[in-house]
């Protein structure tokens, strides 16, 4: 058997690929104010795109897009929590391979920025971070600080990331151009300490061959730079001549590399959708490599934060959780098509680089799907598994639990009349529901709790006056609407309620219940009167002879998530912008698909969906007077760029 696997060894060394002598290395290096290629004058003129946003089943076809453009590299970031979903549990499988990924881009030409981490904002649920680090209080606000509290963990999770990256580096024949270390550290603290600490961790690794450099926003590139180490700058439209003289002036005789390039913005759900103009960012990349500068257009392609990876961001002074969409106003929309921003920026790139334009890959084709109904189903009340009795709430980390719903209940201790029920703070979007102690077990299976008032997050509302007798079931239903994905505030972006009082006195005896199981239920065989009046699942189906990519229009349904064919494919919330959820081909099927919803408040009963062919992202969103916390940014000189003025407000699509 020895000699056998070993003559099957040599066989394999001698096949293209896996001989060293076939291996085809490359040397990338920082030399003076230009970046080297083999020796040669290099610039990176790069695009962003995660794989984890795009079905893997298109990443070759957004990567062709990008050679396309007159790209030649590309650049990812890694987000820890998709990879370590539970401490020292690795999931690098599926859409989670990201080494196939960074192989498909060197087979299609292109090399790549690895933006490892391992933090890395981009609009992801927590910054990437795994929700398991807010467990411990501990290890919660040591986030980003030289603290072993977090050190541990992420030096563990940055070793197994080097494994499974080091054989792609420039110098193993792989496609990976440089590493980046943490990722705009200047915007969130000045612990130089941590930022050495992380750079001998990554020295300690193998990608200590590779080039490693880290970036930041213009403001911050002092706080957040190395000494020795290649540093890069972050700016938006219009900002770059004053962006990159920042650069020169920190690091004077350095490549200028502009790490991020921002050609639109991210959405907020109820904010309008965000664009910026095209023009001035033609001049602004014109600009950076008419000066020998290098760039990364962040997004190229922005994608889809599927499932319940969307954060949240306090951008407008108050908490706002991120829609689904990740389209960003970016060169290649959200299901994968050239925009004429893509035909603008690819001319441009064309002219400082002399290539010839290659041809632009065929689209994928675009299906409608006519209206289908939702049928109600069971009710959330038995789709919750009670897991542990606490005296006081506990927070969804406390009880193993990253995203979704949680669900509290207790029973009220005395009467009360309008009386005040604060619970401060809501993490994030909480549903206050009562059932009389005098309801017997089956009337409370086909009837449900009453809901007597919601509390927001994004409007810091905490107290709801209460009514209620001794007795009475106290039901608080938690929404994880997304969290923060920068700022120190991160730390405390724990999930769920921590504390309730009621009259002025705290509330204790809970029963904690989590969503862990949705969607994962029995649909049918139950019998329910009006589950559509509460929070509860729903069904449909349709039949499709084609396949094709589709935007999913989701405005007769109210707050919640929806799957297809088991694929989760985001959140909704009918305060908008985002009105339509991308539906990828490769998640659909010939004949009878299914569709799930869970729903906390349906716009309409019975909620009818459809297929589109064109998204809805500038769906109409609460009016100024309507929504107070609001803010916008509107002045020029805003690190992010001016925006083009939001388009007027459409009428909610009819079926």
């Amino acid at each position: 058997m020895r000699k056998s696997l070993l003559a099957l060894a040599l066989f394999l060394s001698a096949l293209p690929g896996h001989s060293q002598k076939n291996v085809q290395t490359h040397v990338f290096r920082t030399e003076g104010d230009h970046f080297t290629l083999d020796g040669k004058p290099f610039q990176v003129i790069s695009g962003e795109l995660h794989y984890a946003r795009i079905p893997r089943e298109y990443w070759h076809a957004r990567l062709k897009m990008a050679r396309a453009m007159g790209l030649n590299t590309i650049a990812t970031y890694v987000f820890w929590n998709i990879h370590e979903p539970t401490p020292g549990h690795f999931d690098f499988s599926g859409n989670n391979d990201l080494a196939a990924f960074i192989k498909a881009a060197q087979d299609e030409g292109l090399y790549v920025l690895l933006r490892a981490g391992p933090y890395s904002c981009a609009e992801w649920e927590f910054g990437g971070f795994p929700a398991w680090l807010l467990k411990d209080p501990r290890v919660a606000h040591a986030l980003r600080t030289n603290d072993p509290a977090f050190i541990a963990p992420a030096e563990h999770w940055i070793n197994r990331l080097a494994a499974e990256t080091t054989p792609l580096l420039l110098a193993h024949g792989g496609p990976i151009l440089a590493v980046q270390v943490e990722n705009e550290y200047g915007n969130f603290g000045s612990e130089t300490a941590y930022m050495q600490h992380m750079l001998k961790i990554f020295q300690s690794t193998g990608w200590k061959d590779s080039t490693l450099y880290t970036v930041d926003p213009s403001k911050a590139l002092a706080r957040g730079s190395l000494p020795g180490i290649l540093a890069g700058v972050n700016f938006g439209t219009g900002r770059a001549e004053p962006a990159l003289a920042t650069l020169a002036a920190l690091r004077p005789g350095q490549p200028l590399f502009a790490t991020e390039y921002w050609p639109g913005w991210f959405d907020l759900f109820g904010h309008p959708h965000e664009t910026r103009p095209t023009p001035p960012q033609l001049q602004d990349i014109d600009y950076v490599l008419s000066h020998n500068g290098s760039i990364n257009i962040y997004m190229f392609h922005g994608g889809t934060s599927f499932g319940l990876m969307a954060g949240a961001s306090a951008s407008t002074g108050n908490y706002r959780g991120n829609v689904t969409s990740y389209d960003y106003d970016a060169p290649l929309d959200e299901a994968g098509r050239p925009t004429p921003k893509f035909f603008a920026y690819r001319d441009t790139i064309l002219k400082a680089t002399h290539e010839t334009p290659l041809p632009i890959p065929p689209e994928n084709p675009i299906i409608a799907i006519p209206p289908f109904t939702l049928s109600a189903g069971p009710s959330i009340w038995f789709q919750m598994s009670r897991i542990s009795k606490s005296d006081f709430p506990l927070t969804m980390e406390q009880v193993n639990q990253a995203y979704g719903y949680i669900l509290y209940k207790t029973v009220l201790p005395e009467a009360v009349d309008h009386q005040p029920l604060v619970i401060d703070p809501v993490h994030d979007y909480a549903q206050i529901y009562l059932q009389p102690a005098a309801a017997i077990p089956q009337t409370a299976r086909l009837d449900g709790p009453t809901l007597v008032g919601t509390l927001d997050r994004h409007y810091n509302q905490t107290t709801i006056a209460l009514t209620a007798k001794k007795g009475d079931n106290l039901y608080i239903l938690v929404e994880n609407t997304g969290r923060l994905n920068s700022t120190k505030h991160m730390r405390d972006e724990w999930k769920g309620i921590r504390s309730a009082t009621l009259a002025g006195k705290p509330l204790t005896g809970w029963d904690i219940s989590t969503s862990s199981n949705l969607p994962n239920h029995a649909l049918a065989g139950m019998d329910y009167r009006h589950p559509e009046q509460g929070p509860h699942l729903s069904t449909g189906t349709f039949n499709l002879t084609t396949l094709g990519d589709t935007f999913l229009d989701i405005s007769t349904l109210g707050k919640g998530l929806l799957w297809i064919n088991g694929h989760p494919l985001g959140r909704f919330w009918n305060i908008g912008p985002q009105q339509t959820l991308y539906l990828p081909a490769p998640w659909l099927k010939k004949g009878r698909n299914e569709v799930v919803a869970f729903d906390l408040f349906p716009a309409t009963i019975p909620p009818i969906l459809l297929g589109r062919t064109k998204p809805i992202l500038d769906g109409p969103t609460p009016t100024y007077a309507d929504d107070p916390e609001r803010k916008t940014k509107e002045d020029p000189n805003a690190e992010f760029g001016p925006r083009l003025a939001p388009a007027a407000a459409p009428k909610p699509p009819t079926p």
